[in-house]
């Protein structure tokens, strides 16, 4: 595991991302239902390899590659560190061993733990709240590869509004998903690096690039 300290929503962030599968798109991969391999997979895998050739994200210029680090997921944090009487460790992207896989948490938890904040609009809580919709089984995917990711035993997935009660679930690893979710991410990370390899004289250069170059 490799720990990049960027901030979150950042060019240097975004750019550390580029053309790498992310813990919150594993849902692309997976059913989480099924736990069969998705349709969704091929689109992503053009995704990743789109943003890569043309170096900086698919949605450059709108708000919302940057929506990470808001006020309102700060209220969250800081909410979670008081109730729970806990320090959470901010980090910018983390990135497997071989670089080739990555997620972005909203925290570590001491030695054991994560989070995941989710700041959804009032009725999208209220569902939560309800139990309506189950906030874990909304978030399989990007929960359990943070897991996967950083080999820790939980996570604290948390849905907050100022103006209601938070919603707090914490997820254990679930190795049943995970042993499915290997054998379809390796093929696919396997295939991205052959697109990325047969495309790469396409790469478009950019001012950053040419920067790190000279460096």
């Amino acid at each position: 595991m490799k720990i990049l300290e960027l901030e979150q929503g950042t060019l240097e962030w975004a750019l550390a991302r580029l053309g790498i599968p992310t813990a919150s798109r594993f849902d692309t991969l997976i059913t989480p239902k099924t736990m069969k391999p998705s349709k969704s997979a091929l689109s992503y895998r053009a995704e990743l390899v789109a943003e890569w050739l043309i170096g900086q994200p698919l949605d450059w210029g709108t708000a919302s590659w940057m929506d990470r680090g808001t006020d309102m997921e700060e209220r969250a944090r800081l909410w979670y560190e008081f109730h729970f009487d806990v320090e959470v460790r901010e980090v910018g992207f983390i990135l497997r061993d071989d670089g080739l896989v990555g997620c972005s948490p909203d925290g570590l938890v001491g030695d054991d733990g994560g989070l995941e904040i989710k700041c959804p609009m009032a009725h999208q809580h209220v569902k939560y709240l309800l139990g309506i919709e189950d906030l874990v089984e909304k978030h399989v995917g990007q929960v359990q590869g943070a897991l996967l990711l950083t080999g820790r035993p939980w996570w604290d997935l948390v849905s907050y509004n100022p103006d209601l009660p938070p919603v707090v679930k914490r997820v254990e690893r679930n190795e049943d998903y995970l042993k499915a979710l290997t054998p379809i991410l390796e093929p696919f990370v396997e295939q991205l690096e052959k697109d990325k390899a047969e495309w790469a004289a396409h790469k478009v250069l950019r001012p950053w690039d040419m920067e790190v170059e000279d460096e």
